[in-house]
């Protein structure tokens, strides 16, 4: 895996979800239905832009205690959090929810446990179980949820470090991921730097259409003829 540098998750984290997943469709063509949340999600903060980061996954469950106790559930808990702060940094959370239909049934995202995760480096959440605390979450740290929700109830990992599936959306252990929002998409690491050149192409391709569609008189020859010019701008 070759970890992109700041500069181009800077240039990432310009970019909007919708437009990522764009670009992909160019210099990742068979990723054009996959690879991205097909379930909608609940985004706490859209006004903190995208989120790029390093995935983490998990999994968890909330409608009944742990079959783990003592040293057994010390043991785990330890392991996840130490699983959090390993890996290439910043990192986002990806965690499915277990309880099937009840998913979302207790949080484990709330004032605590997001101010423990973005001590350790993470900077959000993709999950389809629940969230809470919104006024008190840390600063600066994003959610995407299936719903917010008020208890904890039983809520506890099962597992980390898997592949899981989040709203539809399959991601591996540091897969890179774009989040806003809209959703969220996992970008491959070996187009991840050819992502911004294509989006910046398609933005100047869309720009063509979209300044003759507000023209005065803009009609069908118009617009053909606007096709005609996108179509040349490589």
């Amino acid at each position: 895996m070759t970890v992109p540098d700041e500069t181009l998750l800077e240039a990432l984290r310009g970019l909007d979800t919708p437009t990522v997943c764009n670009a992909l469709e160019v210099v990742a063509p068979k990723r054009r239905g996959y690879g991205y949340t097909v379930d909608p999600l609940v985004c706490t903060r859209p006004e903190l832009g995208s989120t790029v980061g390093y995935a983490r996954t998990a999994t968890i469950r909330a409608m009944h205690p742990s079959d783990l106790a003592g040293a057994e559930a010390r043991a785990m808990r330890d392991g996840y959090y130490s699983y959090v702060d390993d890996g290439p940094k910043p990192s986002v959370m990806v965690i499915q929810d277990l309880d099937g239909e009840s998913r979302g049934y207790g949080s484990f995202w709330g004032e605590v446990n997001s101010n423990i995760h973005s001590g350790l480096g993470c900077i959000g959440l993709i999950t389809d179980g629940s969230v809470r605390d919104l006024p008190d979450v840390a600063e600066g740290f994003q959610m995407l949820a299936d719903r917010v929700g008020p208890s904890h109830a039983f809520v506890h990992p099962v597992g980390f470090g898997t592949p899981v599936t989040v709203a539809g959306m399959r991601v591996k252990d540091g897969d890179l991921v774009h989040a806003d929002q809209h959703g969220a998409v996992v970008i491959p690491h070996d187009v991840a730097e050819d992502v911004p050149g294509a989006a910046a192409a398609i933005a100047r391709r869309e720009a063509v259409i979209i300044q003759a569609s507000q023209e005065p008189g803009f009609d069908m020859a118009r617009l053909r003829q606007a096709w005609g010019d996108a179509a040349e701008i490589h």
